[in-house]
């Protein structure tokens, strides 16, 4: 083990899973902190849309994840060292975690034959969204927890059955249409036959009707639904502090618009990717399993984290040399399907 993991593995050695003092003030310079960063990204870098680069993703998504990774020594300063350690460590189960789900986005987008500029559109809407959404599963989740301790056992148990289904999952194709959401939608909803712009909504002939960009937005939103009750009780395994679990997923999910733009056409590369979120879910379920009676030290679980990772990318790449990467623009689609 490295100083530092040991540095770290001593520090909280004689701890077990609790809450942070986490002043108000805390609290709200964080959300200040985390609006600014979204209207900065919609006003000044994105205002007009346009089409997004390998190039412009890569260097965004880089920022994201410094933003993501630098805000551990923000919270190490103002909380302490453990609440740190078990931040970072659930930004990187979270970070990973949702690589799964920006799969989910390209075949969404490329469904509903999205042209690439407008996309960033709907996934800013979709992050504030997914933003409102955590924050409701992570405060019910500590709430439960604390009430009936029990629980700790079906959401050990939970995630160890996502976590064979996960790694299970790899040629299983993904079909919008079948969906139950956008039945729903389809049904209540009057619908426009083609975008304008960026638009949720547009008038035709005085009614108003929403374009097929907010049935798109609908859709991302249930995805996020579903894949919080995977990465919401992974989380709590790690910290049971409110603070550290939703700025965590918060500094994660910020970063997915650019990881998307970046990934979203390298599924076909990273072939054993379901493997090692399996793997990953796996392990956070038995620790949430056997907390009672062993406390894994969060340091630890980094460090599992992060080679399961690096392993399962490094195999990826390796098994699928030259292959060539899809595109992730949507408009390239054959036909549009809303």
């Amino acid at each position: 083990m490295s100083p530092m993991l040991s540095m770290l593995a001593a520090a909280e050695a004689d701890s077990s899973l609790h809450s942070f003092h986490v002043s108000g003030a805390i609290w709200i310079g964080f959300l200040v902190f985390v609006a600014v960063l979204l209207l900065v990204d919609l006003l000044v870098l994105h205002r007009d849309a346009h089409d997004i680069s390998i190039r412009e993703a890569g260097i965004s998504s880089a920022i994201w994840i410094a933003i993501g990774i630098g805000f551990t020594g923000v919270v190490w300063a103002l909380i302490g060292s453990d609440a740190a350690t078990q931040y970072i460590t659930g930004y990187a189960i979270e970070k990973s975690l949702s690589v799964d789900n920006v799969f989910v986005w390209a075949v969404i987008f490329g469904y509903f034959n999205v042209p690439n500029k407008y996309q960033h559109r709907v996934l800013f809407w979709g992050v504030f969204g997914a933003l409102v959404l955590r924050a409701i599963f992570i405060f019910a989740g500590v709430a439960l927890l604390d009430a009936f301790d029990w629980l700790l056992y079906v959401f050990g148990a939970l995630l160890i059955i996502t976590a064979i289904r996960v790694a299970r999952h790899s040629d299983e194709e993904i079909h919008p249409d079948q969906n139950p959401v956008l039945r729903i939608v389809r049904r209540f909803v009057p619908v426009s036959s083609h975008y304008d712009g960026q638009r949720l909504f547009t008038r035709i002939d005085g009614r108003r009707l929403a374009t097929p960009l907010f049935v798109v937005l609908i859709l991302i939103e249930a995805t996020d639904v579903v894949f919080a009750v995977d990465s919401v009780p992974a989380i709590l395994a790690i910290s049971r502090d409110q603070f550290v679990v939703f700025s965590s997923n918060a500094m994660a999910i910020l970063g997915l618009r650019a990881l998307y733009f970046l990934l979203a056409g390298a599924k076909d590369r990273l072939i054993y990717l379901n493997v090692g979120l399996g793997v990953i879910l796996f392990y956070v379920g038995v620790k949430m399993l056997i907390s009672n009676w062993y406390h894994i030290p969060t340091p630890i679980s980094l460090a599992v984290i992060v080679v399961v990772l690096g392993i399962t990318v490094w195999l990826s790449l390796r098994a699928s040399a030259g292959q060539e990467p899809e595109s992730t623009d949507g408009s390239s689609s054959a036909s549009n399907k809303h």
